[in-house]
């Protein structure tokens, strides 16, 4: 008899996301659904849960495919950098206002990578700082602040 072999990381993985995507599956049919155009605040949720839960569901069949890799060595360098950017941001864009706090946060980040150069970072940050600026204060017409309390405006 052939035993079947299936990756038990991606099985585990894909059903966590199924586990995760009912809970709020159920959680959000508590709440007004609505229909697509006029959307209750239940709607969106439901959405993201049934992605969720479709997500899952294919990893899970995936994993009956393919056979495990194995899990290369933790990324140190990655996580010492980038976790701590959206936690820097959190903590300083109302004192320091939006494109500071953005600027600082894209340049942390971008030394999870060891081929980053400190001039390359700058470059990058003040590219998607400027990006960011565009879209979300002009093209969308968020109210940020700009520039913070802490820098004097």
């Amino acid at each position: 008899m052939k035993s079947i072999r299936f990756d038990k990381t991606n099985a585990l993985c894909g059903a966590l996301f199924v586990a995760f995507g009912l809970f709020f599956a159920l959680q959000a049919m508590g709440l007004e659904t609505g229909t697509a155009f006029r959307m209750g605040p239940g709607y969106f949720p439901l959405v993201l849960a049934c992605v969720l839960i479709l997500f899952g569901l294919i990893i899970v069949v995936q994993s009956l495919r393919v056979e495990h890799e194995g899990i290369g060595p933790i990324a140190w360098r990655g996580l010492l950098f980038i976790l701590p950017a959206p936690i820097f941001f959190g903590f300083t864009v109302r004192g320091l206002g939006f494109v500071p706090a953005l600027f600082f946060t894209a340049f942390i980040a971008s030394f999870a990578s060891s081929r980053m150069t400190p001039v390359m970072a700058v470059v990058l940050s003040a590219g998607l700082t400027v990006f960011s600026v565009l879209v979300f204060s002009y093209g969308l017409g968020l109210p940020f602040r700009s520039f913070g309390p802490w820098l004097g405006y």
